[in-house]
């Protein structure tokens, strides 16, 4: 292995200077192509700090290095991910601050806190505490000074932290965490800590509370749990005096190690002489089966006696501070996958296009060219398909126009305020690296978009003649607020009793609810104001008195048939997207390519909108005028889609142990997919009404 001693990372095949034609281009990639597969057959690793390794990451990684529409430019990951960030610059022995977010596991929805574990206390140390926006506050995320001393450049050896006393209870839930595989968080200059292995060639974020082996591993009669209770610290850094002063952090790698130490005495702190750790020759801190700590209680049934001590080692590295986020994202998709999933959305929407073009292109224009050259009586009698039902088709919708219009309204709110806060992604005004920014974002402009809310629930409901304005705009301004704050509440009083770190405290709520309160109430009766004051929306046509007998229907367009198929195509455009975005919900990837998801998002608005003009015209077309509801739900259903994708996923990808943590998964996907059926229930209703607007001006009507 070399390692790696150049100022920046070197390409596998090295290209002539310059700029190079397409031929020359693609004999360079088939060229990197053969080096990468030879030097991945000699064994060498995409995850250690040599020169191969990080050639080999520069490789996997140039899709996501290249930034740009129409021209890519190439760019470092650091730029990509932290944009505007610049690096941080630490003198020799100056003090430096490990700390601390949570514990999590991909087997439970329920993190914990560092200091919730029976370990060493929090160290008094003078830090500039970050401050905590709205969604880092509701993700549980709040980090604080690991008790682990740390100079820059200054190795130390093993040193003993403190002695902890486990039995009972607290023995019992380390064990349980043991076995569902809780994984402890560090971070060290914005650097998540992280386990790499150079023979299996994989990198993973945080470190195992522990372990647990088998009894054909311990010869026990039952599985064994192991506790890690001393950490090997590995640092890389970067010096060079020509361009900055100090160092900068390129590294932050952990070996942990369960090891028994031989305590004499209850008070331990770094200086106290510990045999097994550092004592006059005393071995080297390793894993050995010999002398592994065990979480069970002795003999006699005293407690566990467990010492954490931890080490440090400082390696030099010409690691260019702008690459090393590059071993974080070597098992992430390739964005050549986000690419696929916009091309298979766009298929579904030239598919849907080219249905509605030959709908309006060929048999509506031959529809109005015959309706509007009947000259006789005779003939206006025989009207059949969509003109027979113009005296119904604007009829207000019979059931609850107060509910129907409020769900348009909140429809249209969630749509503008995703479609603002993945704006402000890609301009960089948030950053969805940065704990909780994006769920913060998407809070804040849903409050902000309650004008809108506002304004179209009330258009609708004036339209549909309804009186009661101001409990529509309550029920606008408090319906799904006040029912997702209400379900919230109730999951986190079980997760209180639980001792999770999601659980918010009543600050938190109150701040939820003065947003909701002070601010998207007001805007939404703002919005209904302009709403109401707006002249009532001009339909061609005029609703007769008395309601058509609507005749007995085709079997494709019967309301259960519609349901089912009218969401399958909304869906499945965002479908593929939707397996990353999920993956970063709840199995902790990194997800950070917000203009892709703007494109889904815009592709989901134009899949809707056409499904819900076809199966509308071909309701019209079946002497059915009563299409408010259906266009909304033919759309809407793609949120139960959205919900029985969730139940594969938990069944397949998700290992999800015991009752809340599905509870918690199964709470927060029904929330998802409903306001994901009502954003695509209100675009199916608006295009609908567009359409038939469209279609009924352009006849001759008496």
């Amino acid at each position: 292995m070399t390692p790696l001693v150049s100022g920046e990372t070197k390409p596998l095949v090295q290209g002539k200077p310059g700029r190079l034609s397409r031929t020359e281009k693609k004999q360079l990639a088939k060229a990197e192509a053969a080096k990468y597969i030879e030097l991945r057959k000699q064994g060498v690793d995409e995850v250690s700090n040599t020169e191969e390794a990080a050639a080999l990451r520069n490789y996997r990684l140039r899709a996501k290095k290249r930034q740009g529409i129409l021209r890519k430019r190439e760019a470092s990951l650091a730029s990509v991910l932290f944009p505007g960030v610049s690096p941080v610059e630490y003198r020799q022995r100056e003090d430096m601050v490990i700390y601390a977010d949570l514990i999590e596991s991909r087997k439970t929805q329920v993190p914990f806190e560092f200091y919730d574990l029976p370990v060493c206390p929090q160290p008094s140390l003078k830090f500039k505490k970050a401050r905590k926006n709205l969604g880092a506050r509701l993700q549980g995320h709040d980090v604080k000074p690991a008790p682990f001393a740390l100079n820059a450049i200054e190795n130390k050896g093993c040193t003993p932290i403190c002695l902890v006393t486990l039995g009972g209870k607290k023995l019992r839930w380390m064990r349980k965490l043991v076995e569902r595989q809780y994984r402890v968080q560090l971070t060290l200059d914005q650097l998540p800590v992280l386990m790499r292995s150079k023979e299996l060639n994989y990198a993973v974020r945080g470190y195992p509370v522990g372990f647990k082996a088998p009894p054909s591993y311990t010869g026990l009669k039952t599985d064994e749990f192991y506790l890690y209770n001393h950490l090997k610290f590995t640092i890389t850094y970067r010096e060079d005096t020509q361009n900055f002063e100090g160092i900068r952090i390129t590294g932050f790698d952990v070996h942990p190690v369960s090891m028994e130490h031989q305590v004499d005495g209850d008070v331990i702190n770094p200086t106290t002489t510990i045999s097994t750790c550092n004592a006059e020759g005393a071995p080297d801190v390793v894993n050995n089966p010999s002398t592994y700590l065990p979480l069970r209680i002795g003999a006699t049934g005293e407690s566990v006696k467990v010492l954490y001590s931890y080490e440090v080692q400082w390696t030099a590295s010409d690691l260019p501070w702008a690459d090393r986020w590059d071993v974080y994202l070597i098992g992430s998709p390739d964005d050549d996958i986000h690419y696929f999933a916009i091309v298979n959305s766009l298929m579904i929407v030239l598919f849907l296009t080219g249905a509605i073009a030959t709908i309006m292109i060929r048999t509506l224009r031959k529809d109005i060219a015959g309706y509007n050259e009947m000259q006789t009586l005779e003939e206006a009698q025989e009207e059949t398909g969509w003109k027979l039902v113009h005296g119904d088709v604007f009829r207000p919708p019979s059931f609850s126009p107060m509910l129907f219009s409020v769900l348009v309204g909140t429809g249209a709110q969630i749509g503008v305020a995703f479609f603002f806060a993945m704006t402000c992604a890609i301009l960089k005004l948030l950053n969805p690296m940065n704990k909780g920014q994006t769920l913060s974002s998407i809070l804040i402009l849903y409050v902000l978009c309650g004008s809108i809310a506002g304004y179209v629930s009330a258009r609708i409901y004036k339209f549909c003649d309804g009186k009661q304005w101001k409990l529509n705009t309550m029920y606008t301004a408090g319906a799904l607020p006040g029912s997702l704050v209400l379900i919230f509440c109730v999951l986190n009083v079980f997760l209180s009793f639980a001792g999770a770190a999601t659980a918010v405290s009543f600050l938190t709520i109150l701040a939820l609810f003065a947003l909701w309160m002070c601010v998207s109430a007001p805007l939404v009766f703002v919005g209904s104001y302009f709403g109401l004051k707006t002249e009532k929306i001009e339909v061609p046509t005029k609703t007769n008195q008395i309601a058509r007998v609507v005749p007995e229907l085709p079997w494709h367009v019967h309301p259960l048939i519609t349901v089912a198929l009218g969401g399958i195509l909304p869906f499945g455009s965002v479908c593929i997207e939707l397996a990353f975005i999920m993956s970063a919900l709840w199995l902790h990837q990194i997800y950070y390519v917000m203009g892709f998801l703007l494109v889904v998002l815009l592709i989901l608005a134009a899949t809707c909108a056409e499904v819900a003009i076809v199966m509308c015209y071909l309701q019209l077309c079946s002497e059915d005028h009563r299409w408010w509801w259906k266009s909304f739900w033919n759309c809407a259903s793609a949120g139960g889609y959205l919900f029985l994708y969730s139940l594969w996923f938990l069944s397949s990808r998700l290992d999800l142990v015991g009752v809340l943590p599905v509870v918690v998964y199964l709470t927060y996907m029904s929330m998802i997919s409903f306001c994901f059926g009502v954003f695509c229930g209100a675009i199916g209703v608006l295009a609908s009404f567009w359409f038939n607007k469209t279609i009924y001006g352009a006849v001759k009507v008496d």
